[in-house]
């Protein structure tokens, strides 16, 4: 299958970034991309560096207005298309969601963002309700789509239970970036970290894992930091942690790739790891912590 990849940097207008991301979701769809992928929170700037009531305004209906315009562009390209949306499902109530289409412009399901972040510049407990919907894939016609985001990334038990419930592949929208005071050490401790626990999911599920993160630099709009620098590195491994593809730390990019799929099941053969689950024994994982 076909993938196409798109690392693209924001810009306070919103118009503009939609613009440019049809412009790349186009340009994927022209290289024969059957699924495309899109980065977390892509229509706008990263607004939860700081706590502002202003920026629920952001927040729209799902079904609404960006849901029919990309629903009519997955039709037209006949694509695959996941999406990232800030959701107001009520007065007060809003989510970090994902939205995937299928081919003829429909929706095929979404996903909302179960683990929510609470840190300097990624203040997302302010603005997002943890996801009700579970851990379940996504059926669309290229395969069963196991959708997280973000800070997902870093939970085992969430790309396990997407792939005990038959996900053919993990897909992370991202936007995750360094804060500037730390050293470059830190930094690179930090992206190789991301890029490490990833890359376990891929061998402990036997699947592919496809990361597509925002790249650039966004402000801190109540100076009190210097920002984000997103840190982009996009990519895709395979069932082993083979690395497939990496994108920059600093460009945008439309990547298109190929992937099989059938190497989950090659690979699960040699590497039984779900066969020999001890799964009578796994109880206190339901625990907050062992005393």
């Amino acid at each position: 299958m076909k993938i196409g990849i798109i690392q693209q940097s924001n810009s306070a207008d919103i118009a503009s970034n939609i613009s440019k991301l049809e412009k790349n979701i186009r340009a994927c769809a022209a290289q024969g991309a059957e699924l495309v992928l899109l980065q977390e929170l892509h229509n706008a700037l990263y607004f939860c560096q700081t706590e502002d009531t202003a920026q629920f305004d952001l927040a729209e209906s799902i079904p609404g207005p960006s849901t029919d315009k990309y629903g009519k562009l997955a039709k037209e390209l006949g694509i695959v298309l996941v999406t990232s949306l800030f959701e107001k499902r009520a007065a007060g109530l809003y989510h970090n969601t994902a939205v995937v289409f299928e081919k003829d412009g429909s929706i095929a399901g979404k996903y909302r963002k179960m683990h929510i972040p609470d840190d300097p510049a990624y203040y997302e407990k302010f603005y997002f309700t943890p996801g009700d919907l579970g851990f379940e894939p996504i059926q669309t016609s290229v395969g069963k789509l196991g959708v997280l985001i973000c800070w997902d990334q870093w939970y085992p038990e969430a790309a396990r239970l997407m792939a005990l419930a038959g996900a053919e592949l993990l897909i992370y929208p991202t936007a995750i970036g360094w804060e500037s005071s730390d050293s470059a050490e830190e930094k690179q401790r930090q992206l190789d970290a991301w890029m490490t626990v990833q890359r376990g999911h891929a061998v402990a599920n036997g699947l592919h894992v496809i990361t597509t993160n925002r790249v650039g630099h966004e402000s801190d709009p109540s100076a009190q930091s210097n920002g984000i620098q997103f840190w982009g590195n996009s990519f895709v491994a395979g069932p082993q942690a083979e690395l497939l593809f990496q994108g920059s730390s600093d460009k945008e990019e439309n990547t298109v790739l190929d992937i099989d799929l059938a190497r989950s099941e090659k690979v699960r053969r040699i590497w039984p790891f779900f066969r020999d689950r001890r799964i009578d024994a796994f109880d206190d994982l339901l625990k907050r912590f062992r005393d």
